[in-house]
């Protein structure tokens, strides 16, 4: 059953009284009294930036686990409807950005935010960010257990150092419920990886970006009540060893360059030893049970997944883009508020799961939301691109719609397309160095003109135990890229099977196409 975040009131209450200083420093922005970096480097911490151009404002909304309680979706719908609000975005942090906000309206929903503990502080800058969790945690046929009741009381600790340190930059603590590893915990700055035995290997000093690692194995086995004490001297370290200096090296991930990943792993632990001795962190977490009744049988299928619970259901629905049609918000409030004990999961690949469904209520949810991603490819991910971020070299969400509109009247299998990945920039908010085929905003210089091209990257991994990188495969003008994927679903349909198995039978065949379309 879903639980609300019961925060620390104190802690919740010194938030809130921050927030007159955003009030302020967002007034003298819109008064251009200061720069758009100097509001930057303001406004992230509070989980805000202004758009692209200065004109407009967004808000991150964390949900810790990507959970949104009925509560918690009454408040999007109402704000969808009080401030008219005509763009919402799913993250692969499963955060909800709202978009296009003036600044009066900005300032108000963080406040109105904050009254259904949806805490927006930390949500950007230097803090620790939303705490990732599988999106199917406790209902999962195949998870080791449910992960999300740890995952909730690290957001609340987490939360409380926003007033204690002062870090090199950001830190994402991720939990995974099975070798899926959908949060990629394995390669986070911190992450928890259950174990069959009911027990978690400790991740740490990982991430996507520039320099991309693979997290350091610091620990395995450990008990769940112990997670306090590792979120701790993860901080500890990287406040001892990040580099305070240079933004550019400031993750976790560079503590490897610095210490090595055997001297991190020492670093790490002794900080361990330390809090063990000096605090009191165990965690007392009480596992609630999903007790609710079906009401028939439905058959799986891309949408509809069985869960652990007999006669319950999820249901996926993959907004195109990862951008909610704002309207839809209001028939799906209405349906979710009557369905017992049904709520949201937002996914990392910027999907939106509803969980707990009898067959009835899934098959209502099913049809309203039957505009959705229907087979693999569609379900892509896509940052939100230049056309809104200020850092954005290129427009992602440009790129996948036209992507689709170009792909889907050929009408490929499901599979003969993989699920591509698609950032604007080196930063990888489109995790494009997962995907099996990722895309990263670069620019191609032709006869001394550059032109928006994409870094191609491929066999990109992300499940436990065969987790990889993708290579660099070369760069593709943009307007070729609807171009190259057509090429790649005709060669794999000519062989009747999926692309999974086309790249293992003609390992050689990708290289050809990329050389026609990168030389």
């Amino acid at each position: 059953m879903a639980k609300e975040n019961h925060m620390d009131q104190e802690l919740k209450k010194e938030f809130q009284a921050d927030l007159a200083e955003f009030h302020l420093m967002t007034r003298k922005f819109y008064q251009k009294e200061i720069s758009v970096k100097e509001y930057k480097g303001f406004s992230g911490g509070f989980g805000s930036y202004a758009q692209r151009g200065g004109g407009s404002s967004m808000l991150r909304l964390r949900f810790t686990g990507g959970e949104i309680t009925k509560d918690k979706l009454q408040f999007i719908a109402d704000s969808v409807e009080k401030y008219k609000i005509d763009k919402l975005h799913l993250t692969t942090c499963q955060t909800v950005q709202v978009h296009n906000l003036s600044d009066v309206t900005v300032s108000s929903l963080i406040e109105e935010a904050f009254e259904h503990d949806i805490i927006t502080r930390g949500g950007g800058g230097d803090f620790p960010r939303n705490v990732m969790v599988s999106p199917l945690s406790g209902v999962e046929k195949e998870e080791y257990f449910d992960v999300l009741p740890y995952a909730r009381e690290a957001a609340d600790f987490l939360l409380t150092f926003i007033k204690q340190v002062k870090m090199p930059r950001k830190l994402k603590v991720c939990f995974s419920n099975s070798p899926k590893n959908v949060t990629h915990a394995t390669f986070r700055d911190l992450g928890f990886v259950a174990r069959r035995d009911h027990t978690f290997d400790v991740y740490s000093a990982g991430g996507l970006g520039n320099n991309p690692k693979m997290g350091v194995l610091v620990d395995e086995g450990i008990d769940p009540s112990k997670v306090l004490y590792y979120i701790k001297a993860m901080i500890l370290t990287f406040v001892q060893y990040g580099n305070y200096e240079n933004r550019g090296k400031a993750r976790t991930r560079y503590m490897q360059d610095t210490l090595g990943p055997e001297g991190y792993r020492t670093a790490f632990l002794e900080n361990l030893s330390k809090v063990m001795a000096e605090d009191s962190l165990d965690l007392n977490v009480q596992e609630v049970p999903i007790i609710k009744e079906g009401c028939g049988f439905l058959e799986e299928n891309f949408r509809i997944t069985a869960q652990k619970q007999d006669g319950l259901y999820s249901v996926l629905y993959h907004p195109f883009g990862g951008n909610i049609p704002p309207e839809l918000i209001a028939p799906i409030n209405k349906a979710v508020q009557k369905m017992d004990q049904v709520v949201l999961r937002i996914s990392p690949d910027e999907s939106l799961y509803f969980i707990n469904c009898n067959k009835d209520e899934a098959l209502e949810l099913l049809e309203l939301t039957k505009d959705s991603a229907s087979n693999l490819f569609e379900t892509s991910v896509a940052c939100i691109g230049s056309g809104i971020c200020q850092v954005g070299l290129r427009d992602s969400q440009k790129l996948y719609n036209t992507i689709m509109d170009k792909i889907r009247p050929l009408d490929f299998a499901d599979g003969v397309l993989p699920k591509i990945h698609i950032s604007g920039c080196p930063s990888s908010c489109g995790t494009h160095q997962i995907g099996t085929l990722g895309f990263r905003g670069a620019t191609k210089v032709i006869d001394k003109k550059p032109l928006p091209a994409f870094q191609l990257y491929i066999g990109g991994e992300e499940t436990q135990g065969n987790a990889q990188f993708g290579e660099d495969a070369g760069t593709i003008l943009e307007a070729d890229i609807p171009d190259f994927l057509i090429e790649i679903g005709h060669a794999v349909q000519e062989k009747h099977n999926s692309y999974s198995d086309w790249i293992q039978e003609n390992p050689d065949a990708l290289k050809v196409i990329i050389q026609t379309f990168t030389k």
